[in-house]
């Protein structure tokens, strides 16, 4: 069902979403951080959305933020929204996978379900977008996915690169240049315990690339046999 919310509500409730798969309780600093909003300002959003009835939020000052079961439906049509037009964007209009997030942004609140459905149908019905993120299915439930960090590998372990944080332009950018995207093998050379840095083979690759973990926490891996 689309949602009624304005488009700034709906940001909110994406935003509390995917800053919870990290911690459970999101802060109103985090939220600022993400939304580049004022804390203030934030944390009455926040309370009027915890004041609607139904409420789309739990709040408790000091504690953060939860999504109720009415936010976390809101949340998961938008991001469904999202991530459809991500896929659509990059596989029929030509655009680099870094390009997708911000059109995406712009279109997820205005699309009517009809539009979203032909989309789906027209894409075959995907599971993922184009940085290996799980699209929500229609009865909005998540697929499974990756939740190993590139970081924590160590020496002689090799993986599939699943997913990859999409808020970094930049790093996409990077990330597509040296062809360390979803569905490439990565073998682990060796680690330096005194700056978190790997030394990995990318595919078939014969020049190995060092990452710091600034990178290496942002995507995540499927770890196989050799």
């Amino acid at each position: 069902m689309r949602s009624e919310h304005s488009h700034a509500v709906e940001d909110y409730l994406k935003a509390i979403y995917e800053l919870a798969a990290i911690q459970e309780r999101v802060s109103t600093t985090q939220l600022a951080e993400r939304l580049n909003i004022t804390p203030a300002s934030v944390t009455g959003m926040i309370q009027r959305m915890a004041a609607l009835d139904p409420p789309l939020v739990e709040y408790q000052k000091h504690r953060g933020v939860l999504l109720t079961q009415s936010g976390q439906t809101v949340a998961l049509e938008i991001i469904r929204h999202h991530r459809l037009l991500e896929l659509f964007l990059q596989r029929t209009l030509g655009y680099s996978w870094d390009e997708v997030h911000e059109e995406a942004d712009r279109l997820e609140h205005v699309i009517s379900e009809d539009l979203e459905e032909r989309i789906a149908q027209a894409l075959g019905d995907p599971s993922h977008d184009p940085h290996g993120e799980p699209i929500p299915t229609r009865d909005l439930r998540l697929p499974p996915t990756a939740d190993t960090r590139l970081c924590d590998l160590r020496p002689g372990q090799v993986a599939i690169v699943c997913r990859v944080d999409a808020s970094d332009l930049v790093l996409l950018r990077y990330l597509s240049e040296i062809g360390l995207v979803p569905g490439i093998q990565v073998t682990i050379i060796k680690y330096s315990p005194f700056d978190g840095n790997l030394h990995m083979q990318i595919g078939d690759q014969t020049n190995n690339v060092v990452l710091g973990p600034g990178i290496t926490e942002r995507i995540f891996v499927e770890e196989s046999k050799r």
